[in-house]
C-alpha cells in the first residue's frame, strides 16, 4: 500500500494563496515524492491489471468540481482508493505486455525539471537552451546508434541537410510521410494526390494507416504487402517491388515505405537495405520506424539489425518505450530536413528573428530534451547498454524455460527482448485424430482462453497477436523493476493455468469429437 501522512489543521491546500509560494512547493512537493517511492516499492504487489467495470470512476467522483480548495493529502488519498485500482501499472515488474514503457529515476526528474521551468519554446528565440539542448541530445542518441552523418548536425551546430528532432508518440510517421507527400507533389501537381501510393508490411504499426489517411492518401492506396514465415514476417524486397510494378501499371504513384525494425506483433524486422534499393528506383521515400527494438541498437551485437539505414531518408526510436525516459520521447532523423520544416513550420512576422532566418530553428513542442538529458547523463551508455542487455537475457530465459516443457513451442524466432509463445495443438487433442481445420481453431481458441485466465488472476499481464493464422501470446521483458524472479513467477502462473485449462478442456474437447 502506498502510505500516506496523517492530515492535520495546519496542512494548507494544493491552492494556497499564491499557486506557486516556493514553501509550500517544497513541502508538497516532497509529499508527492514520498508517494510514489511508496508507490513504486510495493509496485510488485499490486494486480497488474484490475478487473473493474467501465464507468467506475464516474461513480466514485462527485458530477461537479469542488467549490473550495482541498488539501493534497485528501487528493492523494483519493488516488489511492479510487485513481490506482483503474490503472494497468504498466511499471509494474510483472507487467510483460505491449511494449515496455520503462521509466526511471533519470526520467522522471527530467520530466520534473522539463515541467518545472514550464519553458514555451515555440522558436529558438523564446528558450534557446530547449532549441539547443534538443539537437544535442538527439544527436548524442544518433551517434550511439552509429547513425550516419548525413542524419546529424555537425559539431558546429549546422546541418548538410540532415538532423534530428523529438516528436510524441506516433508523429514521426505523420511528419516524415507529409513531407514525402509535399515534395512529390510539388514535382507532379497537387491535383495528384489521390495517385499516392504508400508501402509497408502486413506486420506495420496501425499508425501508418493513420497517418496516412490524415495526409490525405486514398485508403485505397495503402498496401499491407503481404509476409510469411518463410521470411520470419519480415518484408520481401521482391513482394515490395511486385506491389509498386502493379500499381505504376494502374496509372498510381509509389510514395512512401515504411520499414519496420521490430514489429509489434511478431517481432519481425525487414531488411533496410534491399528494401532501400527497390524503393529508390522508384524515388519513394523510406522511413525506417524502430520504435521499440531502435534502443538495443546502441548495442553492438543488435547495430547490424538497422544495417543499410544509410539508404533510407528517415529513421525514429521511441525513447519512451524502451530508453528509460518517461512518455512521451520520439525521437526522429532525417537526411532532408529542409522537407520536413517547409510542410511543417508557420512562420509569421511576430515570430521572425536570426535564429528562424538561419532556418536552424523548429516550432518546438515541450521541453523533451531535459529528461533524455538525463538519462544519458545519469547512466552512460557503458550502464544503458547493460539495462538493455539484462531484459534480453531475462526474455532468453523465459524461452528456455518455455523449451523445457513440451506442451508449448515458440511461435516465431525471438529476436531482442519479447518472446511468442502458444500451447501446441498435441498438448490438446494429444492423439485424438480430428480435421486440421478443427484443430488450429480450437488451438487458438484454447490459447485465448489460457490469456484471459492468466491476466484476469491479476499476477502477471500478458497480450497477445494472430500471425499467419496462429494466434500467440507475447511476453515482453522490458520493465524497470523486473528481476529474473519475477520471469520465473510468470511462467510458474502460465504453468498453474495451463494445468487448470487443460484439465477442463480434456472432456470438452473429446466430447465435441464424439459427437
Amino acid at each position: 500500500m502506498v502510505s500516506l501522512p496523517t492530515e492535520s489543521h495546519e496542512s494548507m491546500s494544493i491552492s494556497s494563496q499564491n499557486p506557486m509560494e516556493p514553501d509550500e512547493f517544497r513541502r508538497q512537493g516532497h509529499m508527492m515524492i514520498d508517494f510514489l517511492a511508496d508507490y513504486y516499492k510495493n509496485l510488485g504487489s499490486y494486480p497488474v491489471r484490475r478487473q473493474v467495470e467501465p464507468g467506475y470512476l464516474r461513480e466514485r467522483l462527485p458530477e461537479t468540481a469542488p467549490n473550495n480548495s482541498e488539501s493534497i493529502e485528501t487528493i492523494l488519498q483519493d488516488v489511492t482508493n479510487d485513481i490506482i485500482p483503474g490503472l494497468t501499472q504498466w511499471q509494474s515488474p510483472n507487467n510483460f505486455a505491449d511494449f515496455p514503457s520503462s521509466g526511471s529515476i533519470a526520467g522522471f526528474l527530467g520530466e520534473m525539471l522539463s515541467t518545472g521551468f514550464n519553458a514555451v519554446g515555440f522558436n529558438s528565440m523564446s528558450s534557446p537552451a530547449a532549441t539547443e539542448l534538443e539537437s544535442i541530445v538527439v544527436n548524442w542518441l544518433g551517434q550511439m546508434l552509429a547513425l550516419p552523418k548525413s542524419f546529424l548536425l555537425s559539431t558546429d551546430g549546422s546541418s548538410g541537410g540532415g538532423g534530428g528532432v523529438l516528436q510524441g508518440t506516433t508523429e514521426a510517421i505523420l511528419c516524415t510521410l507529409t513531407a514525402a507527400r509535399d515534395k512529390m507533389l510539388n514535382k507532379i501537381g497537387r491535383e495528384s494526390i489521390g495517385k499516392l501510393v504508400v508501402y509497408a508490411s502486413d506486420q506495420a504499426h496501425c499508425a501508418l494507416e493513420k497517418a496516412a489517411q490524415i495526409a490525405g492518401i486514398n485508403p485505397k492506396n495503402i498496401r499491407a504487402v503481404a509476409t510469411s514465415k518463410a521470411t520470419n514476417f519480415g518484408l520481401s524486397p521482391g513482394s515490395l517491388q511486385s506491389a509498386i510494378l502493379a500499381d505504376i501499371e494502374s496509372g498510381l504513384v509509389p510514395l512512401f515505405l515504411c520499414a519496420t525494425i521490430g514489429t509489434t506483433s511478431s517481432m519481425a524486422v525487414d531488411p533496410i537495405g534491399p528494401l532501400c534499393e527497390v524503393a529508390k528506383m522508384y524515388g519513394i521515400w523510406v522511413h525506417v520506424d524502430a520504435a521499440y527494438a531502435g534502443s538495443a541498437c546502441i548495442c553492438p551485437e543488435f547495430r547490424h539489425f538497422i544495417d543499410g539505414v544509410e539508404e533510407a531518408d528517415s529513421f525514429s526510436v521511441n525513447a519512451h518505450k524502451w530508453f528509460f525516459t518517461t512518455l512521451d520521447c520520439c525521437c526522429l532523423w532525417v537526411k532532408d530536413s529542409i522537407s520536413l520544416v517547409k510542410v511543417l513550420s508557420t512562420i509569421p512576422e511576430y515570430m521572425k528573428n536570426k535564429a528562424t532566418e538561419s532556418k536552424q530553428t523548429t516550432l518546438s513542442r515541450r521541453f523533451q530534451s531535459m529528461k533524455l538529458w538525463l538519462v544519458l547523463r545519469s547512466y552512460g551508455i557503458a550502464n544503458l547498454r547493460t539495462f538493455l542487455r539484462s531484459h534480453v537475457k531475462m526474455a532468453r530465459h523465459f524461452q528456455g524455460l518455455i523449451g523445457i516443457d513440451t506442451r508449448f513451442e515458440i511461435v516465431v524466432p525471438r529476436t531482442f527482448g519479447m518472446v511468442c509463445f502458444r500451447l501446441k495443438p498435441s498438448a490438446i487433442f494429444k492423439q485424438q485424430r480430428v480435421e486440421s481445420g478443427y484443430i488450429e481453431t480450437q488451438t487458438n481458441e484454447t490459447n485465448a482462453k489460457l490469456l484471459e485466465s492468466m491476466n484476469a488472476s491479476g499476477l502477471t499481464h500478458m497480450t497477445h497477436a494472430v500471425v499467419g493464422g496462429v494466434y500467440m501470446i507475447r511476453f515482453s521483458a522490458g520493465a524497470t523493476l523486473i528481476e529474473e524472479r519475477h520471469v520465473t513467477e510468470a511462467w510458474m502462473v502460465v504453468q498453474e493455468h495451463t494445468d487448470t485449462l487443460l484439465g477442463a478442456l480434456d472432456g470438452t474437447i473429446l466430447h465435441e469429437i464424439v459427437g
